[in-house]
């Protein structure tokens, strides 16, 4: 099984979202996206100051396998981006919800974040989509 961290919620679409003490919201994708994936090869980031709105594409991860977009669990403005992915996308094989992580928003609603899964409805969710 995936590891799934309680602290997190989750989106349908793999990705995660971590409410920093600065209000701030960092997303990345799940450990299960990325074992999906495989070795990712190159990461394209939203740019600093985007509005990026939820269940929106705004990111691109690529693997040997794939090219997938990379979904806003929320709305909001783009404050921050994981510069160190250009040089190293594999971090986010080995580190999907720390060194991996790929962007940083500003909510616009930050009750948005209140509407995602949390770890157990994301289990759950992986569990269903497994069968």
């Amino acid at each position: 099984m995936s590891n799934i961290p309680v602290d997190l919620k989750y989106v349908k679409t793999h990705e995660w979202a971590r409410l920093n003490d600065d209000g701030s919201v960092t997303v990345g994708i799940s450990d299960n996206a990325q074992e999906q994936l495989g070795d990712m090869v190159f990461v394209e980031l939203p740019e600093i100051g985007q509005e990026v709105t939820a269940a929106e594409a705004s990111a691109v991860v690529e693997s040997v396998k794939a090219a997938s977009d990379v979904y806003a669990p929320l709305s909001g403005e783009v404050v921050e981006v994981n510069e160190a992915l250009a040089d190293s996308p594999e971090t986010v094989n080995q580190d999907a919800y720390g060194e991996g992580w790929l962007f940083r928003i500003q909510p616009a609603a930050a009750a948005e974040l209140e509407e995602l899964m949390d770890a157990e409805a994301y289990e759950l969710f992986l569990a269903s989509e497994a069968h």
